[in-house]
């Protein structure tokens, strides 16, 4: 692609892009307003910060754990019908909860329950829209794709956590789980009719695939084992900030509900001119260095929040690791793309995000005790781990891409070949 058409103009001249991304930023809004909504729901009804630690927990591992098969599923099938039957899960999940609190019915048990259930799906759609894009956008445009999905995920957790925030103290938790609940069924109505590009398989058992991809990831592709490893370790203290920071609100700061959603929103607002500028370049080559670098800066401030003294010293903490995020997610996912076979999109990446994510329900589960015996090592603990995920780039991530596949993946990836290119292709979209 000629370098000048190589702008953020050029991806929505691709026909499908615009209700993707639409469709991606209402669903992921949907996704943290859930999390958030569901911490403070508990922390309304039921007081207990340990119970929120596990609903978050919930909430999450369950699908993780099938995230292999979400990822056959999507290679198989296709990603636009599984990306919108995620939507509606997560509608039914929150209208769910809602109504059982509505006549009076629900208990630790069943909200427990019926988001183990919710969660199940979670990979269908986050995996299907990533694993979609390299589908329907040219590899020149990668960079600049990426920075608008970390841009995207910056806007949502500003969007989602404030709105869910203000809602629950306009009007308590149920009304945020309910619009929580709209928003998903809006997103799941812009993905009708999204064109889903397909590759020509050779069919074997579903568990085969989804085992397969997991081999992959783990054994046959180091760079994106290392980038598991590195962002499991990170997500360790995301998992304890997202339980801690409303705590530390709520009881220390004595603030509502929407304070802590604003908080949420200076660190989504905050990524958007970082991921913005460093989508402008082709960082191919620098990956580990500004992934390092970010995640070191992040750990520095979220070390801050256990001398916070009051609102503004966290907001100042949340703008700094804001800043440190949108390179490290654009550099994240331009690696994960550029050394995965395009074959392998759906398994490879269902696996890897799985994977890269599991820390966060780990590190919640585990915030309930620290933050018992104090919020300031809860929030030292989570510094920790980002430094040491800083640490670990260089030392777990190959500096190039080791042979591009394994000899097994190149066997593997003969029986998964690329369809070919038609007037719907991404080369063709983007003219």
């Amino acid at each position: 692609m000629p370098a000048e058409r190589t702008t953020y103009a050029a991806l929505f001249r691709i026909p499908a892009f615009p209700r993707l991304a639409g469709s991606v930023l209402l669903g992921r809004t949907a996704a943290q307003m859930t999390q958030l909504a569901l911490v403070l729901f508990v922390l309304q009804r039921y007081h207990s910060p340990a119970l929120a630690g596990i609903t978050v927990f919930l909430a999450i591992a369950p699908g993780i754990a099938v995230s292999p098969i979400a990822g056959a599923l999507l290679d198989r099938h296709g990603r636009v019908r599984l990306i919108t039957l995620d939507y509606l899960v997560g509608a039914l999940m929150l209208g769910a909860i809602a109504g059982l609190d509505a006549t009076g019915r629900i208990t630790p048990a069943i909200l427990l329950a019926v988001v183990t259930v919710g969660s199940l799906t979670y990979y269908l759609s986050n995996s299907g829209a990533r694993s979609l894009v390299p589908l329907i956008v040219p590899k020149a445009l990668w960079d600049r794709a990426n920075a608008l999905d970390s841009i995207a995920f910056a806007v949502t957790i500003a969007a989602g956590p404030a709105l869910a925030g203000v809602l629950s103290g306009w009007s308590g938790p149920r009304l945020a789980l309910i619009a929580t609940a709209t928003v998903f069924l809006v997103a799941a109505g812009l993905t009708l009719g999204l064109p889903d590009p397909r590759l020509e398989r050779e069919s074997r058992p579903i568990l085969a695939e989804a085992w397969a991809g997991v081999t992959y990831v783990l054994i046959h592709n180091p760079t994106l084992r290392g980038i598991m490893t590195v962002v499991f370790v990170m997500n360790l203290g995301w998992g304890i900030l997202v339980v801690a920071l409303p705590v530390m609100v709520l009881t220390q700061l004595h603030g509502s509900p929407a304070l802590v959603g604003g908080l949420w929103a200076a660190f989504g607002l905050a990524t958007i001119p970082s991921a913005l500028l460093f989508g402008r370049f082709n960082t191919e080559g620098r990956e580990r260095l500004i992934m390092g670098v970010s995640n070191a800066v992040g750990g520095v401030a979220l070390g801050m929040l256990a001398f916070a003294g009051n609102a503004w010293v966290v907001a100042a903490a949340m703008l700094i690791t804001g800043l440190s995020t949108g390179p490290f997610d654009v550099c994240m996912f331009s690696m994960r793309q550029r050394r995965t076979n395009p074959a392998w999109f759906g398994r490879a990446f269902a696996v890897s995000m799985g994977l890269n994510w599991a820390g966060q329900p780990v590190g919640s589960a585990f915030s309930g005790p620290l933050i018992q015996i104090g919020l300031p090592l809860a929030f030292l603990v989570a510094a920790l781990f980002m430094l040491v995920g800083a640490a670990l780039v260089r030392l777990v991530i190959p500096a190039e891409d080791a042979g591009k596949i394994s000899a097994e993946s190149a066997r593997q990836s003969r029986r998964d070949r690329p369809v070919e290119e038609s007037p719907s292709s991404a080369e063709q979209g983007a003219g």
